[in-house]
């Protein structure tokens, strides 16, 4: 806190974060766990990559036209001079390590997966946040199609062993560098007549990066784009086949998906394969993932040349679709043991009890406050514990513990080294 004339100030978390505390932690945990367990079911390890970057990195990975680069970074100069920024993705972070360490080359599959923060300067709003964390998944090193419907594969499958329900896969093809030009040209030839009537962001996107303009959610724009041009009818011979397989592939998994004409992501580093899984519980932001294929970002951020493909999705966004769709969590685990002391000259004693059942994997407590017997059976009832251990003169002189059931209220005398065990 801090005073300002007489009057206090609290300080609070700055707009757009927020504190994940511990009943929300325990979800998180939950979220956290099954992405490793898939994972580790498909092969993928983890990384971890610094949480900023040159700003270089993004600029020329993400693409400087992108709404990211241009109004949602966070951009500092160091002590150095050097432009740093906070990471807004991680897909340029992981792709750039892989150069960096030189953890590719022929027949080398790199499968690799980050879970933490990222940073954007953006509105706030129901499951988006400044601050977020994202699950990251990459698989670098090949161009087969087979590999994008892993992936898609996998982040249906995360979503699924947490419950998730009513999830579609959207899906769509954004070419390449040698069929996307001359279909930014054709698009711009049909929206050339409509400029006046698109909306502001539209409009600056036109020249700068008219592809995203089929995303816009301006319901004036949304018409004038309903007949444009569609990407897939435009697509060189490599790209169309590589759509192909992909829908085959993911036919012959059983996933259902649809074509989703307008899907073209927010980053410039796309090739070919672009997909969301979208949830109907967010309204319209109601991407809880997406990813694509990016076998260019390696060469734009001056590495070799890498193909890869892969997916991002906010924990903030799955916990909240969770949460809407009451999906079950998991039960916290209880407290054991608790501690009861009689005799405050015996809370010593106490604690070495307390000490020993949780060195031995038990989840066990105390008390702290120097509560009355009472109140300490109060709270131990209000913490769940499963049993009490009381610890007075009678029964450290005895050598045998007295225990408690709080179910059944049933109560035994026990060897102080064999509780947990009664």
């Amino acid at each position: 806190m801090a005073s300002n004339g007489g009057m206090v100030l609290v300080i609070k978390a700055p707009r757009g974060t927020h504190d994940i505390l511990p009943s929300e932690m325990e979800k998180w945990h939950y979220v956290e766990e099954v992405a490793r367990k898939v994972a580790s079911d498909y092969g993928y390890k983890e990384i971890r990559t610094p949480i900023f970057e040159h700003t270089e990195l993004f600029s020329r990975g993400i693409g400087d036209t992108t709404d990211i680069v241009e109004k949602e970074m966070y951009t500092f100069k160091d002590k150095g001079g050097r432009s740093i920024t906070l990471r807004p993705e991680g897909t340029a972070s992981i792709v750039r390590a892989i150069g960096e360490h030189k953890l590719y080359g022929k027949g080398k599959l790199q499968k690799l997966f980050m879970i933490g923060p990222m940073f954007r300067y953006e509105r706030p709003q129901s499951g988006r946040y400044r601050q977020f964390w994202q699950l990251d998944f990459e698989a670098i090193g090949s161009s087969d199609p087979y590999l994008d419907v892993e992936i898609i594969a996998l982040s249906v499958e995360i979503f699924s062993r947490l419950g998730l329900k009513g999830l579609s896969v959207e899906l769509n093809s954004v070419g390449c560098p040698k069929c996307r030009p001359k279909y930014k040209e054709l698009l711009k030839d049909y929206l050339r007549p409509y400029f006046d009537d698109l909306c502001e962001s539209c409009q600056s996107r036109f020249d700068r990066n008219v592809l995203r303009i089929l995303d816009c959610k301006n319901e004036g724009c949304r018409r004038i784009t309903e007949s444009a041009p569609r990407m897939v009818d435009y697509l060189c011979e490599e790209c169309s086949w590589h759509f192909e397989e992909v829908k085959k592939g993911l036919n012959s998994l059983g996933i259902p998906y649809k074509i989703n004409h307008r899907l073209v992501r927010g980053l410039d580093y796309y090739t070919k394969t672009a997909y969301e899984v979208i949830s109907g519980e967010l309204g319209a932001q109601n991407a809880v993932c997406g990813g694509g294929r990016y076998d260019g970002l390696s060469e734009d951020i001056g590495g070799p040349s890498i193909p890869g493909v892969g997916f991002a999705a906010g924990v903030e966004r799955i916990v909240l679709t969770m949460e809407q769709q009451e999906v079950a969590f998991p039960r916290s685990r209880g407290m054991e043991y608790f501690v009861v002391v009689l005799d405050s000259r015996y809370k010593e004693f106490a604690a070495r009890v307390v000490y020993e059942l949780r060195h031995r994997g038990i989840y066990a407590d105390m008390d702290y406050f120097g509560r009355s017997l009472k109140a300490q059976m109060r709270y131990a009832d209000t913490m769940g514990a499963r049993k009490v251990v009381f610890v007075g003169q009678e029964e450290v002189d005895s050598g045998m513990a007295k225990v408690k059931d709080m179910q059944t209220g049933e109560q035994v005398e026990v060897e102080w080294g064999k509780i947990g065990n009664e």
